[in-house]
């Protein structure tokens, strides 16, 4: 789409205005061409004084579309949040589709591709809107009604499931990984055992599945729950962590000639490095470099809030790492001053529950850097 700067604002409304035409592939062509722009250059102020229009548009999409028209509109509900950032508008749409993308993730007659579509732009509107973290834990127990699926079945074999259906599986499990990187430590083990969280029991079963997505899932959650769980004890399930380490070790060696060369090959090296986090407490130094700022990647949790923004704004990352506030304010990015953004009265309690996440991050952080000192002098 490459605009002349003084007609994209044209173009722009244009495609607004196609989002209430009759024809399908017209509507799901708008929402598409919308979320290119939208990632390409960061307009929050635009958005805002039409984001009832898009709002109402994607709603409608979501509840009455077919499979690729859904999928459009769940996408663009994603990039428009990331666009809104702190302002209050981001929590309007959030409290408006949250409820038909929940209708829709847990409707059998959906198409899988089009669910998981929905599964993954629900938790990414939930983890921006920075919502309560009783509402976030509800969630996840609904995503876990879905990938549960994937369990063992009762005597003990894995269940049979084509290929759309584990993707949805695994988008389902990926965007429960998402929303507990906003747990808080000092909880997990007490969720665990009231079962308001899955066991890891349950959850090794689906490092067992036929698909290469479901199994990768599995591993990123398993790495996070121990990673956060580590903060409330260094010896949480050290006993279970002996007995999944094995299982981690064959997939990190698989060498099944049944299975691609590239799955296997992706399987390998992500586990590997998994293996080396549940053994040793260790992770790969990972920084990324924008303009003249360098955000390091040095936890798992700090990966996975990573890669979901990446899956969304791709190469325009760098740019909204740059310009836009929420995502500085996720990442803990500090300017200078100048460039530090003020907020509205009403926008300062949302501000100050991002400014208390942070601070326990730090101490997280802290906590864990003292710990890696200790294994390593043993």
């Amino acid at each position: 789409m490459n605009w002349r700067k003084n007609n994209w604002r044209k173009k722009l409304r244009e495609l607004l205005d196609g989002l209430t035409q009759k024809s399908a592939q017209g509507r799901t062509n708008c929402f598409q061409s919308l979320s290119k722009a939208f990632v390409k250059k960061y307009m929050p102020n635009f958005i805002k004084d039409r984001y009832f229009t898009i709002c109402d548009s994607i709603e409608r999409s979501v509840k009455k579309g077919g499979e690729l028209e859904k999928a459009a509109a769940a996408e663009l509900a994603t990039i428009v949040c990331v666009q809104l950032g702190t302002d209050d508008a981001s929590e309007e749409i959030c409290k408006t589709l949250k409820p038909v993308l929940l209708t829709t993730i847990c409707d059998n007659s959906v198409s899988p591709t089009a669910r998981a579509k929905c599964c993954i732009a629900l938790g990414n509107i939930t983890f921006l809107s920075g919502g309560e973290i009783a509402e976030v834990i509800i969630l996840m127990q609904q995503l876990e009604a879905i990938f549960s699926c994937s369990y063992l079945k009762g005597d003990g074999t894995v269940p049979n499931i084509n290929a759309d259906t584990a993707n949805l599986h695994a988008s389902a499990l990926s965007t429960w990984s998402l929303l507990f990187t906003l747990v808080t430590p000092g909880t997990i083990s007490s969720m665990m055992k009231s079962k308001t969280l899955p066991s890891l029991e349950k959850l090794s079963e689906l490092l067992e599945s036929a698909h290469l997505e479901v199994r990768m899932a599995a591993g990123e959650a398993f790495v996070l729950i121990y990673e956060l769980g580590r903060e409330e004890s260094e010896n949480f399930e050290e006993d279970f962590a002996l007995d999944v380490s094995e299982t981690f070790k064959q997939l990190a060696t698989d060498s099944h000639k049944y299975r691609a060369k590239k799955d296997r090959k992706q399987q390998r090296a992500t586990f590997r490095d998994i293996l080396q986090f549940i053994e040793n407490g260790t992770i790969t130094d990972i920084q990324v470099k924008f303009g003249k700022e360098v955000l390091p990647l040095d936890t798992w949790t700090r990966r996975k809030q990573y890669e979901t923004l990446c899956n969304i704004l791709g190469p325009s990352i760098n740019i909204h790492l740059t310009e836009n506030d929420l995502l500085r304010d996720i990442f803990e990015i500090t300017g200078s001053p100048a460039d530090i953004p003020t907020y509205p009265a009403h926008q300062m309690e949302r501000f100050r529950k991002r400014l208390l996440n942070a601070a326990n991050f730090k101490a997280r952080t802290l906590s864990r850097a003292k710990n890696r000192d200790k294994r390593s002098d043993f």
